[in-house]
């Protein structure tokens, strides 16, 4: 199921299972429905569809046996918004035709004082780079989907009514907290992996006219952009489903809703 399509020019700022098995059959309507996009628009234009960073977060807090009995519809939650946040972004153009998960420029390409040549300050260049780059997102989430959920089937939820009815993000808060930086830790070398071997030439360029800069530099920055843009996109996912539970077809999610 696909969720998250469009063009978004003020977007917020291994491989055994690249695959993932998401469920894809809907991915036509989640395409076609503008409506529900622009509910989307509308929260990040008043700064509802809000998550914390937590990249320095420990790796894994947040999980064992502290579930309240009560825990399942959150799982399921958290399960259809992972699901289908992943099913877009595991995609060639994901990244960059997602309305909240589009990567910006890594600050990496910023720094003054860093630059050995004036390409970069070309923008021309820099929108193709920018392309580029969130191409290079996509391997790094086909290896984060599977640690999300597996995640979601042990992470501790210790007051499942608070979450259900929390805020439009509460159970992918509540997620992303639990991973803390494991997302960019695993995605890193999978990024730089595809970028060695495609050898493109922009991203080449790029990095040539950095004084000091390594192609594990340039993953590790987007690593850590892709891990923004994926938790976006699975609380987008969230707080859609929670303006239409039913869309899920999941009965225990939609009792859940109606009770909270």
């Amino acid at each position: 199921m696909n969720w998250g399509t469009g063009d978004n020019s003020a977007a917020m700022g291994a491989s055994a299972e690249a695959d993932m098995h998401v469920e894809t059959g809907a991915a036509s309507a989640f395409r076609s429905d503008w409506s529900r996009r622009g509910v989307l628009i509308g929260m990040l234009a008043t700064g509802v569809l809000m998550l914390p960073g937590c990249s320095t977060l420990a790796a894994g807090s947040g999980l064992g046996s502290g579930s309240s009995a009560g825990a399942d519809p959150v799982r399921r939650l958290m399960r259809f918004s992972s699901e289908r946040a992943f099913a877009w972004l595991g995609q060639p153009e994901g990244f960059w035709t997602s309305p909240v998960a589009r990567i910006p420029m890594p600050v990496l390409f910023d720094r003054p004082g860093r630059t050995t040549t004036g390409v970069l300050k070309s923008k021309a260049f820099r929108d193709k780079l920018q392309y580029q780059l969130n191409l290079f997102a996509t391997p790094g989430a086909r290896v984060a989907g599977p640690l999300v959920l597996k995640t979601v089937q042990s992470v501790a939820i210790p007051n499942p009514a608070e979450v259900m009815a929390g805020g439009n993000t509460a159970a992918t808060t509540l997620l992303r907290r639990a991973m803390g930086p494991a997302l960019v830790n695993a995605m890193i070398p999978e990024i730089e992996r595809a970028m060695k071997e495609a050898q493109d030439p922009t991203l080449n360029q790029a990095i040539a006219a950095l004084k000091g800069v390594t192609v594990q530099d340039t993953a590790h920055a987007l690593a850590l952009d892709a891990d923004n843009g994926i938790w976006y996109e699975i609380g987008a996912a969230e707080a859609a489903i929670r303006q239409d539970p039913a869309d899920t077809n999941d009965a225990v999610l939609i009792g859940a809703f109606k009770k909270a």
